[in-house]
């Protein structure tokens, strides 16, 4: 090809928006694209979903000290840890206490666990949609090749079909990379809540035992 014709090409590529760009390679990518940008809306959306509603339960910052006094001094109970306080302790055993934490469990934790178990199928399926991709694309390639008709049209089908293969391939590791470790970031932080909740449990657990003892212990 002439290279003045190169040039004026590259010349107009680089004078083309970002966007615009960006839509074009989305659009060279075929059907596999649009299945891919659900996955990464369904990947990102849900885990920041998660964030959010993680980080609303203000458990990170709360020191020992504080939640654990608010076990016996109800009125300095605050946000979503005083809620579960002001659940549990109703109970006046050590089993009603258990089963209200269980009750709380399921509440807090069952949501967690199912926006994750979403987000590792997800991010699994990314990089196989990019690779049915890459399959199709080479089929539609071979395709071309094998027509044996010449010229400009089946030399941009066998450009389509490349291109086809490749952008999907890379859309599917880009999509799955950062999708991991968003993933693996919160099941961290959904297993250092659920260690929180835990703990709580046991304090409040020790609390209704001692309060109870020492009672038994005055009836005497």
């Amino acid at each position: 090809m002439d290279p003045e014709i190169l040039a004026a090409a590259a010349a107009a590529d680089a004078n083309t928006p970002l966007w615009e760009r960006a839509i074009n390679i989305w659009m060279d990518g075929g059907w596999a694209m649009v299945a891919l940008g659900l996955v990464a809306f369904a990947i990102f959306g849900i885990g920041t979903d998660l964030f959010l509603t993680i980080r609303s339960k203000r458990f990170k910052g709360l020191k020992e000290i504080t939640w654990r006094s608010w076990i016996v001094e109800p009125s300095r109970r605050r946000g979503q840890v005083g809620r579960i306080l002001d659940i549990v302790t109703v109970g006046r055993t050590i089993d009603e206490v258990a089963r209200l934490f269980e009750a709380v469990r399921i509440a807090e934790l069952a949501p967690i666990q199912r926006g994750l178990k979403v987000m590792n199928v997800c991010v699994g399926a990314a990089p196989l949609l990019g690779l049915l991709g890459t399959v199709t694309g080479m089929m539609s390639t071979f395709g071309a090749l094998s027509s044996g008709s010449g010229g400009d049209q089946a030399m941009e089908s066998i450009a389509g079909g490349i291109s086809e293969a490749l952008i999907t391939t890379e859309t599917g590791l880009v999509i799955a990379l950062p999708g991991l470790f968003f993933q693996y970031f919160m099941a961290r932080s959904y297993e250092r809540y659920r260690a929180f909740l835990a703990q709580l449990e046991s304090a409040c657990t020790q609390a209704v035992y001692h309060r109870n003892h020492g009672v038994s212990r005055r009836a005497a």
